[in-house]
């Protein structure tokens, strides 16, 4: 019988399939963050995530849920760090959550509210608790700080734990961290930049 790790890890094997690129939407309000998740979607970047920390961005999350309803597009919530936060990512429709950091109580409070959860990891200690708990997918952050080669050497100790590279990315070095390891790399303000995009397209579309 799968367990709800089980089935979260089979959850973002499917919600990545189609691309190596995440989009974070972080403080945009509504307008901006419903622009920019189309961009992302029109690029080809199918999973977007909203981070909620104020009450403008919970109206932001409920708008690109419903936009990406609509497009049959996964929309997660990010900077999930309590049972109340995990409420709110529920009550706004998101799909998936996503946390800064390794938190067994807020992975399980989302997994029992439906939503696959990916929580942030940043040393071996973290990781191994993490595959104990049954995860398969975890967020490297600040994946900026920790280098690609990082990636690089966790795989050899945890073969089948697969990275969402994330924090200080872009369309510059994307490719060095999807080189070193990383199944995913998750981007921010390089989707505001108008530069970036083009470059984006050719790490969606590699």
């Amino acid at each position: 019988m799968n367990t709800p790790a089980d089935t979260a890890g089979s959850w973002f094997d499917h919600a990545f399939a189609g691309s190596p690129i995440m989009a974070i939407l972080r403080g945009m309000g509504v307008e901006r963050s419903l622009q920019l998740a189309e961009t992302a979607w029109d690029l080809g970047i199918d999973a977007v995530e909203v981070p909620i920390q104020t009450a403008v961005d919970l109206d932001a999350l409920t708008a690109v849920v419903e936009a990406g309803r609509a497009r049959g597009k996964q929309v997660g919530a990010g900077t999930i760090v309590d049972a109340r936060t995990v409420r709110d990512a529920a009550s706004a429709g998101a799909t998936f959550t996503v946390s800064p950091g390794w938190d067994l109580e807020v992975v399980r409070a989302s997994e029992n509210a439906g939503m696959p959860s990916l929580p942030g990891v940043a040393t071996a200690s973290e990781i191994h608790q993490a595959r104990r708990a049954g995860l398969r997918w975890l967020k490297a952050f600040p994946a900026a700080a920790l280098g690609p080669s990082w990636f690089t050497m966790m795989r050899g100790p945890f073969p089948d734990v697969s990275f969402v590279a994330t924090g200080g990315m872009d369309a510059r070095n994307a490719p060095a961290f999807l080189d070193g390891g990383a199944r995913v790399v998750a981007v921010g303000s390089a989707l505001a930049d108008a530069a970036e995009l083009a470059r984006l397209a050719e790490v969606v579309n590699k």
